[in-house]
This record gives C-alpha cells, sequence and structure tokens, in this order.
C-alpha cells in the first residue's frame, strides 16, 4: 500500500471494496479535480490523487449505480504505464468511444517547452482500466496562447467532433481532436489552438451543451485558498466567444472552503444535473487536504445556472436503472 497519509489506512478502501456513505464527501480519502462520466449504465467519478507531485502518479476511479454507493477501483492509470509521465499526473477526462474509454490525463507540471510532459492519452477496454499509453508522448507537450497544457477536458459536439479544451496560467485554450485521438485537427479558421479565455479565468475548464447553447465553466481563485470557486459562460459555438456571466459555486464558511474545480453529471431521463466537485473540509489548511462531494446543479427558465448551495448532506439516491 502506498504511503500517501493516513487517511487511506482509515478509509479501509482494498480494490474492488463498496463504501456505502451518504453526504458530502461522497466516499473517503484525499482527492481533487474529479471527473464525472455515465459508463455502462453506472456513474463514475475520476479523480485526482491529492498527494504531494511526487507522490501524485496514480489514479484512483470510483463506481456507483446511485451516487450513494461507491466502489473504488485502485490503480486504474499508474506512471509505470507511461513511459514520460515522471509526477504530478492530475485532472483526468474520460470519454467512450467506439468500444474502448479514452484517458486523457496531464502530468509532469512543466514550465516551459524545453521539459518533457503536458496532456496525454491512454486508453483501455474497460472504464476502470488498466488504462495504457496511446501515443508514447503528450498529445499536447508544449505551450500555446501562453496556456500550460493542463487541466484538460474532452467535449463530445452533437454533430460527433470531440473537442480538447484545457489551460493553466489564466490561459484556456479549445483544440478539434483527431478521430483517433493522436493529435489535433485545424480548426475553421487555419488555427489548430484558439485562445477562448473568459474573464477571470484561472484553470479547470468543463463544457457542456444545453438547448443548443455551449456552457464554458472555469475555476478561479487558487487552488489552495478558501475563495477557490466555479464561474461560466456561455456561447452559441465551442469556439465562443464566451462572455463571462457569474459564479455558482464557492465556499460555504459553515459547511466547506475551496470549492471548485468540477465537472458535471447530466442524468438524460429526467434531465438532472449534478455538479462533482471538491472542496477543503473545515480547519484543513494543508494544500492536498482535498475531498470530492455532489451537490444539485439546475438551471432558470432563460437557461442561467443557478448558484449551487453546497451541502454536508450530499444528493438523495438517483439509481439509473
Amino acid at each position: 500500500m502506498r504511503n500517501i497519509g493516513k487517511w487511506l489506512l482509515a478509509a479501509g478502501l482494498m480494490a474492488g471494496s463498496t463504501v456505502a456513505q451518504a453526504g458530502n464527501p461522497v466516499f473517503s480519502g484525499w482527492y481533487a479535480d474529479p471527473e464525472a462520466a455515465i459508463f455502462e449504465g453506472q456513474y463514475w467519478i475520476f479523480p485526482t490523487t491529492s498527494a504531494a507531485y511526487a507522490e501524485q502518479t496514480y489514479f484512483d476511479a470510483f463506481s456507483s449505480p446511485d451516487l450513494v454507493h461507491w466502489t473504488r477501483h485502485r490503480d486504474v492509470l499508474d506512471a509505470k504505464d507511461v513511459q514520460w509521465a515522471k509526477k504530478a499526473m492530475w485532472a483526468p477526462a474520460l470519454v467512450a468511444k467506439d468500444g474502448k474509454y479514452y484517458f486523457f490525463f496531464a502530468a509532469n507540471d512543466i514550465q516551459n517547452d524545453k521539459e518533457v510532459g503536458g496532456i496525454g492519452v491512454a486508453v483501455a477496454d474497460k472504464p476502470q482500466g488498466p488504462y495504457r499509453d496511446l501515443l508514447g508522448k503528450p498529445l499536447i507537450g508544449a505551450f500555446h496562447n501562453g496556456a500550460q497544457p493542463i487541466d484538460q477536458f474532452v467535449f463530445k459536439d452533437s454533430d460527433g467532433a470531440y473537442y480538447i479544451i484545457y489551460g493553466g496560467w489564466g490561459h484556456a485554450n479549445i483544440a478539434r481532436l483527431k478521430d483517433d485521438f493522436s493529435g489535433v485537427a485545424t480548426l475553421p479558421d487555419g488555427s489548430q489552438y484558439k485562445e477562448i479565455t473568459p474573464q477571470n479565468y484561472v484553470e479547470g475548464p468543463c463544457m457542456f451543451k444545453r438547448d443548443g447553447k455551449y456552457y464554458l465553466m472555469w475555476s478561479e481563485g487558487g487552488w489552495t485558498g478558501p475563495d477557490y470557486s466555479v464561474a461560466y459562460a456561455i456561447a452559441d459555438s465551442p469556439l465562443g466567444p464566451f462572455k463571462r456571466i457569474g459564479k455558482i459555486l464557492q465556499q460555504d464558511p459553515a459547511v466547506a472552503t475551496g470549492a471548485g474545480h468540477h465537472s458535471v453529471f447530466h442524468v438524460e431521463k429526467g434531465d438532472r444535473w449534478y455538479i462533482v466537485y471538491h472542496r477543503r473540509p473545515l480547519g484543513e489548511t494543508a494544500a492536498n487536504h482535498r475531498v470530492v462531494a455532489i451537490d444539485r446543479m439546475s438551471f432558470d427558465t432563460q437557461g442561467h445556472i443557478v448558484p449551487v448551495k453546497i451541502t454536508n448532506e450530499g444528493v438523495a439516491p438517483d439509481p439509473l436503472h
């Protein structure tokens, strides 16, 4: 068992074990940057293992039939299976395509184009892996438009096109992925990487489409502090332009601080939405002491996202079957 803190021992989590825990956090352990997906009739959360960069070299995953009972799948992707990844692997993004599952991740926290690292992609036959490096090199391994190649999100448009939205250091880029995810294609304007940075953007983008509109969400503030939060914009195209509308997720001093870096579940039957995010428990100040929470997300009659109230109670069971 890895030496990543007493929380792992306290959680008592072994591969394939089931954790029954209503409320927030939704499962035990220090985790962050949760990616939400629905695969094979199950809810899945793929989080970052929240640890020091030297130890942040593998990913666990969690599956649930109802958002309440979670099964932990250990080591679905490990740096030992990605030759070029050495440290600081984070921010999973998952898609299913043609019977395969693709796991996009950031690694090595590169600071310039001379360093090896950036955004990679791995592939598996099952949601729980094991995932193996697809390309043998980063998919995006350099800075474009000032964006550090981290915090990737992959969005499938209604026409079947896949886009990757990513970026740290206050810049957000979008690129269209090639059909086999081996690289990026050319956009209509002739570029490969288009900057779509909205006001106050810091990192952690997420995109979805609703009623013909494209919603871009992102994190603001510093990830180590209490004011980390989520804001959003709406556009008529995934390429923008995106104008900031407002903040919809933030700390509640009575519940938790540092609420940010999120993704969403959309249950099409009944049109139910959930926001999955990390936050810092009250009294915790260590940068990596983060946990995963889920709360309901809703829209008003104009299609605007209603500010989310973060809770300790979490969400009620919502079986997919």
